[in-house]
């Protein structure tokens, strides 16, 4: 074994394995950094969300620009509520109930005003809300308010305001720190309630409340303010049926579901990934033979006396073994220094990740472990059998 390893030594070219590491590095970087960033960032796409059923579909009129000047509106008449209700598909029908009157509104976290703006609130009935009724439960004249706000909302905070002024981020486990207040006045009432923020809606683009809070506070700050719904809320069996699909198409609705949205960037990431470590496959593939053409090489400036030794009694699996090895060795180096620099890259973009969503399970580069020795078994199984393939062939020529 040592007469090999001085053979082996005496002829090592340390620029063409320093070609094969840096290449081999680089392309099993890409391969893990791909698998792991799909596998990190995908729950963001197929979380469901927690107040609504995968089920339900919000439903809008298209307006082009003359509309207004056909007298045509964005409003759902009862005759059109009622068609649709009828349909098969449809297992329920809600509408949403915006306010008629002024709201003005202040958000703040730990004492510090994040909001302070005009705004206006909207409801749909309680059965299409997935909450504990003791949640979201109003009694007409009670100053606390339940409130469920747009996720966007909150990851601008968390993204923007709570980076720049200090302050911490909020999950759905910390709703508690929102000081919502609301101000309202109308029909020549003014009154202040307190917003108890109980979570957040991924397929919500607006301010939720009780149906009993709605109807309430319409009635009393402004009676004569009655509007028909500009949006309907519908529960089917499967969305994507072609039944539903050529009913909202012939009837000139569009579907208001970020639901969708999110199919098809998952589609588009699912896609680039497969491409990125598809590029990194081929770049690993380049960079063994790389190294089987150094070993290779290695071998035949040795042959003639690694002939001798075999036919001194050595035999093929103590030649090649020092082979063997040398490139154990050199895969372990560059999936350990794979696996370092991915850590970094990681956490950079974890933080970013995590700023957004706040309850995003963190997860761990598992997913990059168990990839990365997948891949390490797989190509060291295939150096051994090159390299000791070549020592039997040079045996095999003596015999």
């Amino acid at each position: 074994m040592n007469l090999v390893w001085k053979l082996l030594r005496q002829h090592i070219s340390v620029p063409q394995f320093l070609g094969f590491a840096l290449a081999n590095l680089f392309g099993m970087f890409i391969v893990l950094l791909g698998f792991q960033f799909y596998k990190d960032v995908m729950p963001v796409f197929t979380a469901e969300d927690s107040f609504m059923k995968t089920n339900f579909v919000i439903l809008s009129k298209k307006i082009g620009t003359g509309s207004t000047i056909s007298g045509r509106t964005n409003a759902f008449g009862n005759a059109e509520i009622d068609d649709l209700t009828s349909q098969s598909f449809a297992r329920k029908v809600g509408k949403f109930t915006s306010t008629a009157y002024k709201v003005d509104a202040h958000m703040g976290v730990n004492g510090t005003e994040v909001l302070n703006s005009e705004l206006f609130f909207e409801s749909i009935p309680d059965e299409f809300i997935e909450v504990p009724l003791k949640d979201w439960h109003y009694t007409p004249g009670a100053k606390e308010v339940p409130i469920i706000l747009p996720r966007t909302y909150i990851a601008m905070y968390n993204f923007g305001f709570a980076q720049s002024h200090a302050l911490p981020k909020i999950s759905d486990g910390l709703v508690g720190m929102i000081d919502f207040d609301i101000f309202i006045q109308g029909n020549g009432h003014q009154q202040s309630f307190k917003g108890k923020v109980i979570g957040f809606s991924s397929r919500m683009s607006t301010i939720l409340v009780p149906q009993a809070f709605m109807d309430w506070s319409n009635d009393y700050f402004a009676p004569d303010g009655h509007n028909d719904p500009t949006r309907l809320i519908l529960q089917v069996d499967n969305p994507a049926d072609e039944t539903v699909t050529k009913y909202i198409d012939r009837k000139g609705y569009e579907v208001e579901d970020n639901q969708l949205q999110a199919e098809k960037t998952t589609y588009f990431l699912r896609m680039t990934v497969s491409i990125v470590m598809v590029v990194g496959l081929i770049i690993s593939v380049l960079s063994f033979y790389i190294l089987m053409l150094s070993i290779y090489l290695l071998v035949q400036k040795n042959s003639s006396k690694l002939e001798n030794l075999l036919l001194i009694g050595y035999s093929p699996g103590q030649v090649a073994r020092p082979y063997q090895l040398l490139t154990i060795g050199l895969n372990v180096g560059v999936l350990l220094i794979a696996w370092v620099i991915l850590y970094f890259i990681r956490a950079y973009y974890m933080g970013v990740v995590e700023t957004l969503f706040p309850d995003l399970d963190g997860g761990s580069m598992m997913p990059a472990i168990g990839l990365g020795l997948v891949l390490f078994v797989v190509v060291s199984i295939c150096n051994l059998i090159a390299v000791r393939q070549k020592i039997v062939r040079i045996w095999k020529r003596k015999e």
